[in-house]
């Protein structure tokens, strides 16, 4: 019991590691915070799925402390130590260590690649609101204009957590789909024969999701794209179309669960 635990500790240990190296990696990076990773979450994900929240927690509590240290210049802007605190609290520790409730989802969902790509929706969904609750109250007049501030807020942390979940959420999906982390040792997944129709309604389930998701990112940033300076510019936000935005998602979700159940049923008149 002992050294399985020792076991455990190594692990967890090298996977945050993992993610410290991971979220050094930026795709892109915003002005004023904020930066779409080269699947940063992923490590803490595996520890949660493959050993539990606690352990997952943990993990996740590890690395927000590691990310408060990568992003210590941050706590400069704060007006007073109230803010510091508040800083340190939402968009640090409670927005990284819930990462470690990513494999609740595991004994809910038969499918392991579900179950990661679902945990890794509802993380996602977590860190922003943590995000969206700071931007609206600490950094109000700092960074975010002070007026609709929880607008601002709203569009402004999600010009990289909707591309950062999309990244994080498909590599959780195809990780978990490749290799099965549910036994005592990795191992690779077993594969289900499938027919080319119903791989190839699979393939667009997935397809329409992501370009629900792409379409709905270009809307919202590009009309934010300041023109001369190159740089993300909230008080254009006025100009962003959300009617289209609204639309896409829509149709994405729609699209998605379409083809999903086409997949089904075909997968289930073939058996």
């Amino acid at each position: 019991m002992k050294n399985q635990k020792v076991i455990i500790l190594v692990e967890t240990a090298l996977l945050i590691a993992l993610a410290t190296v991971l979220s050094m990696i930026k795709i892109f990076e915003l002005p004023y915070g904020g930066s779409v990773t080269a699947f940063s979450m992923i490590p803490i994900l595996v520890v949660s799925f493959r050993h539990g929240v606690k352990w997952g927690m943990l993990a996740g509590f590890v690395n927000s402390l590691l990310q408060l240290l990568l992003g210590m210049n941050t706590l400069s802007y704060a007006t007073s130590a109230t803010a510091a605190i508040a800083i340190i609290l939402l968009d640090y520790v409670f927005a990284f260590s819930f990462f470690g409730l990513a494999g609740a989802f595991k004994n809910q969902i038969k499918n392991q690649a579900v179950s990661a790509a679902v945990g890794a929706t509802v993380v996602c969904a977590i860190r922003y609101f943590f995000h969206v609750i700071s931007g609206c109250t600490v950094w109000a007049g700092i960074s975010i204009p002070t007026g609709a501030a929880l607008v601002y807020s709203l569009s402004y942390n999600a010009t990289y957590m909707i591309p950062e979940a999309v990244i994080n959420i498909a590599m959780a999906f195809w990780l978990f789909k490749t290799l099965d982390f549910s036994g005592k040792h990795i191992t690779r997944a077993k594969v289900e024969a499938r027919s080319k129709s119903e791989a190839v309604f699979a393939s667009l389930s997935v397809l329409s999701l992501l370009s629900a998701v792409v379409v709905s990112a270009l809307a919202l940033i590009l009309p934010l794209q300041n023109p001369k300076s190159g740089e993300l510019d909230f008080s254009l936000i006025s100009h962003v179309n959300a009617p289209l935005i609204i639309i896409a998602a829509i149709a994405g979700v729609v699209l998605c669960a379409v083809f999903q159940i086409i997949s089904i049923n075909i997968k289930k008149s073939s058996k």
